[in-house]
């Protein structure tokens, strides 16, 4: 699941080249960093989730534990929404031998770790670690926190921040795994006691929507209006009350993969129409 799937291989002479191997696999996407922060969180949050898994999977294949030499976002493809690796040239399951301590420093452009020497003289966990901190710098700390619902910021920068930490690395994975897994919902409970309380009264009107009055707002999943996931009303009308131009929003029977309703955020009700799929939350002024 975590690999590209290979569904085909086939050998040929030729005069040029000799034992030439031609593989046929699954077709992905490349994976474009810049394009993946203007996509939804939830979509975001798919990617890392994926990783997460591909993660356990190197530290406890049937060969050992495989680190990634090269692990780049060039090595990874999109697939159905989800993150594979597609180059396993650059994989070693050979752990570092060591006489001590020093023998297992890993050096990285923002921070250096030295890990310890084993009774065996192997440092202890290097490859997974390797692998944990270069997701954490190549990927969770784009993707995880950029455009979070705010009700899960203070959970997601802990988990960032434990990532980086190689102390809690065996923490951090299952706390991303198990906290953040997307059923049922984003960890009901924790979002309900994060989200705050607003002010501002709404006027509830079921089975009712409002076709034009959009603007545009980011990230999006409509291009010409401002369409958000939401894990309540709550959130919604906190969401609303953050928008100055926000007068209304509409909730639809459409969720997003992790559960989450799609909300339309409106800039006025002047016009409201019959749905009976959607219900209008109209801001009341004084």
């Amino acid at each position: 699941l975590c690999c590209f799937q290979l569904y085909g291989y086939c050998y040929q002479d030729s005069n040029d080249i000799p034992d030439t191997l031609t593989t046929i696999t699954e077709l992905g996407s490349p994976l474009e960093m810049i394009q993946l922060l203007q996509t939804s969180w939830e979509d975001r949050f798919r990617i890392c989730l994926s990783l997460v898994r591909l993660l356990h999977y190197l530290a406890h294949s049937p060969l050992g534990s495989v680190t990634l030499l090269d692990f780049r976002p060039r090595q990874f493809v999109i697939v159905d929404g989800e993150l594979k690796v597609t180059d396993l040239d650059d994989a070693s399951v050979e752990e570092s031998s060591c006489t001590s301590n020093s023998d297992c420093f890993m050096e990285f452009p923002a921070r250096n770790f030295t890990l310890p020497c084993s009774v065996e003289g192997r440092c202890q966990s290097m490859n997974e670690k390797r692998n944990l901190y270069n997701a954490y710098r190549f990927f969770f700390t784009y993707l995880l926190p950029h455009s979070a619902p705010s009700s899960l910021r203070p959970l997601l920068d802990k988990i960032v921040n434990a990532t980086g930490n190689h102390n809690k690395h065996v923490i951090c994975t299952q706390y991303l795994a198990l906290e953040l897994s997307p059923s049922p919902s984003v960890n009901s409970e924790f979002t309900q006691k994060c989200v705050k309380s607003a002010n501002t009264q709404y006027r509830r009107v079921p089975e009712a929507f409002i076709p034009d009055e959009n603007y545009r707002c980011w990230p999006s999943y409509h291009h010409k209006g401002c369409l958000l996931s939401v894990f309540d009303v709550n959130e919604a009308i906190e969401i609303c009350d953050s928008y100055s131009q926000c007068k209304a929003f509409v909730l639809t029977n459409q969720t997003t993969w992790t559960g989450r309703q799609l909300v339309f955020f409106k800039m006025a009700s002047n016009h409201i129409v019959p749905d009976p799929d959607k219900i209008t939350y109209v801001k009341v002024t004084d």
